[in-house]
């Protein structure tokens, strides 16, 4: 059966409560027509670039499928419908990610700097260290006049 990611935006008025129990709902949509999710991912309220239907930021979860193109088509004409999904978009491929996606290995990424905004294990100065003192600049040559 062919694999699909698809990733929908819930308002950010929305409870994660909310955004579970419509994940739950599409799961059980995609069960029903013989479709199966491998992974889900919540990866919570994130800030959007531009404002969509007026909201600044939206619930994002993400859902591994392996299944039919009716289920894809089922469950795009389900959030068309919900009022809370703003987004959605669903991309087929030809084989799906094993482990975390690239946006939760981000977040485990920012998980790990200090509170000084470098990375844990991070040399006193910098990457570069101390560069020790400045070198005071050369006077350019005085132009003769003839």
């Amino acid at each position: 059966m062919p694999l699909y990611e698809h990733v929908f935006l819930a308002r950010q008025d929305a409870s994660a409560q909310q955004v579970e129990e419509l994940t739950a709902q599409l799961t059980g949509v995609i069960e029903g027509l013989g479709g199966k999710i491998t992974k889900t991912e919540a990866w919570g309220v994130r800030s959007l670039t531009y404002r969509i239907n007026k909201n600044r930021k939206a619930h994002f979860v993400m859902l591994n499928i392996d299944g039919p193109a009716a289920v894809v088509a089922e469950v795009e004409r389900q959030e068309r419908i919900n009022e809370d999904i703003i987004r959605y978009l669903t991309v087929r491929v030809d084989e799906l990610e094993e482990g975390p996606s690239a946006m939760m290995r981000k977040s485990e990424r920012d998980r790990d700097r200090d509170d000084r905004g470098g990375f844990r294990g991070e040399r006193e100065g910098g990457f570069r260290g101390d560069r020790g003192p400045r070198r005071p600049r050369e006077e350019a040559p005085a132009e003769t006049e003839e």
